[in-house]
């Protein structure tokens, strides 16, 4: 049976603020955006975690889902450290977790009304940060807010995206129902498919290595084996023994060379016939 523990620590973790008027939840973009995700991940659990905080038009409010968010993160840092957590936000919801990420506190802030920036070794718990129609230094600027800044441990794994021509994203965007486009222009699936290749990555990176097979300490090298072994050394024969027969293939005894040849003495002569 799986442990408790196990089932309270999904493999991912989707911490996720939404847009500003938009219910309690995740928003409709959020909900796009998790199912996506999840569909891209395989058989790996997707946990969610909606941030809790106003999201009204009342912007400063927006303080209370840096902290809630940045609460949340530690938390499960701490509960959960092979959790893979993924830092998500619509609009005002972006600019929230935008600010989670920094690294210092923004200019003109007081450091006695914002929570601390996380500690840097957090970064190493969280895979990747997807923000749509985070708002543009210049709506900041109308709202009387601070520019946001994604913290430098987090701007390569960050993806940051922005519809054309939209009003609170773009530098020069016009059009604010651009601003509620995100799931027909694709840019949900975008995310997801960015966010699920930094999860893979991640997980990928976990999986222990083996290690290399022990190398044979060195030894002296021995003589090289002859191709074939050498032949031994002919014994002397022996001297035939004393009347034994005589090699069909050898001479019995030295031979000397001939001398004259003997006279042959001439046939006696035939006397006449009778």
């Amino acid at each position: 049976m799986p442990s408790a523990h196990a089932a309270a620590c999904p493999d991912a973790e989707l911490v996720f603020a939404r847009g500003t008027t938009e219910p309690p939840g995740v928003g409709p973009t959020g909900e796009a955006f998790v199912d996506s995700l999840r569909s891209q991940v395989g058989a790996k659990s997707v946990g969610v975690y909606a941030v809790d905080y106003p999201a009204t038009t009342d912007f400063p409010n927006a303080v209370d889902g840096i902290t809630d968010a940045r609460a949340h993160v530690l938390a499960t840092a701490a509960n959960c450290p092979h959790t893979k957590m993924v830092l998500g936000g619509f609009s005002q919801g972006a600019a929230v977790m935008g600010f989670v990420t920094a690294n210092v506190v923004p200019d003109g802030v007081s450091a006695l009304e914002v929570p601390a920036p996380m500690p840097p070794d957090v970064a190493n718990h969280i895979a990747a940060v997807a923000l749509f129609g985070k708002p543009s230094t210049r709506f900041m600027h109308a709202i009387n807010e601070p520019p946001i800044a994604v913290g430098s441990q987090y701007v390569a794994k960050t993806i940051d995206l922005c519809v054309d021509n939209d009003l609170v994203c773009s530098s020069d965007g016009r059009s604010f129902s651009a601003h509620n486009q995100y799931v027909e222009a694709g840019m949900v699936d975008q995310g997801a498919a960015f966010v699920a290749s930094q999860l893979q990555a991640s997980w990928a990176s976990d999986v222990p290595v083996p290690p290399p097979a022990a190398t044979p300490s060195p030894q002296t090298p021995s003589a090289p084996l002859p191709l074939s072994a050498p032949a031994a050394p002919l014994a002397p024969s022996a001297p035939p023994a004393a009347g034994a027969a005589p090699s069909p293939h050898l001479p019995s005894a030295p031979l000397t060379p001939p001398g004259p040849a003997a006279p042959v003495a001439p046939p006696p002569p035939v006397g006449p016939l009778a």
